[in-house]
């Protein structure tokens, strides 16, 4: 059995927020660049940074280096890499950039609103989400000064942390060893990188519970880096395992506890999206 996007489209309409819902029309039923991006602006603050829970999880209204993050992937999927919205971005980063060269996880700032328990400030750089930006970036051929001095943090994080890494963190390193320049150093920390995934970091029975990361939450697309990991039946299972797990409402679940029921609905409709993404990349979604 495939998805229904029929009842998926309703769930959008029913419960997403009007950035999802724009991200949707633009994804799937020819809707425009210039309404997706006139939505996701308005999370975007003087600072040049992005906040007001454009994550979820962080429901204040501070600038967050995941939610810009989450912006430039946007960006991305729209084609709208606009020096006039990224380079504003950059230089929020310089000046949350620690001596390590790279950017927290989170900032203390978060206090300003409710927000879920595992984001802890640190005061530290982290490769997640500096390598993820990182690697937007450069695959959008941004010509900034934060890249470089960032590009020279991942590296050096990755030749000391890389077992130490989380998923969602190695999720990150994928698409900066995937856009770096320096092909050679890509394909070392990519076999290293993929003996941890496989090792511990994936879940590849599509039957295990909690918040874990599947093979396609590796490799979402069958061109990206992470898909070399995966034999073709390994994802085949997948994919019919993602359709599977469709809701009766239309939507996909999530597999965790956001801090309020708005957070769980607007989570509900990214994720949908990017099911249906997944699903169409491969070839499965009529």
């Amino acid at each position: 059995m495939g998805a229904d996007f029929s009842a998926a489209s309703d769930f959008i309409l029913r419960n997403a927020r009007l950035l999802d819902r724009q991200r949707f029309r633009f994804r799937f039923q020819g809707g425009s660049d210039a309404a997706v991006l006139a939505a996701l602006l308005a999370y975007r603050n003087d600072d040049g940074g992005f906040g007001n829970a454009l994550e979820p999880d962080l429901r204040g209204a501070a600038s967050q280096p995941v939610p810009l993050e989450h912006a430039l992937h946007i960006l991305d999927e729209i084609g709208r890499f606009d020096a006039s919205l990224v380079r504003p971005g950059c230089d929020w980063l310089v000046s949350i950039t620690t001596e390590e060269g790279g950017v927290p996880f989170v900032l203390p700032s978060l206090d300003d609103g409710p927000h879920a328990p595992w984001w802890v400030p640190t005061g530290k750089a982290s490769l997640n989400p500096t390598a993820g930006i990182v690697g937007l970036l450069r695959k959008n051929s941004v010509d900034h000064p934060w890249v470089e001095n960032a590009t020279a943090y991942c590296w050096e994080a990755l030749r000391k942390h890389v077992p130490e890494l989380g998923a969602d963190d190695a999720i990150s390193v994928l698409m900066f060893l995937e856009h770096t320049s320096d092909s050679a150093r890509a394909a070392a920390g990519f076999e290293h990188l993929g003996e941890r995934i496989l090792g511990e970091l994936v879940a590849l029975d599509p039957s295990t519970p909690g918040y874990v990361k599947t093979p396609l939450e590796f490799a979402p697309h069958p061109d990206v880096l992470g898909r070399r990991l995966f034999d073709d039946a390994t994802i085949e299972t997948h994919l019919a395992a993602l359709a599977a797990t469709q809701a009766d409402d239309g939507g996909w679940p999530i597999t965790w506890d956001p801090p309020s029921t708005a957070a769980v609905d607007e989570w509900r409709g990214f994720m949908t999206i990017k099911w249906l993404d997944v699903l169409d990349n491969y070839g499965r979604l009529s």
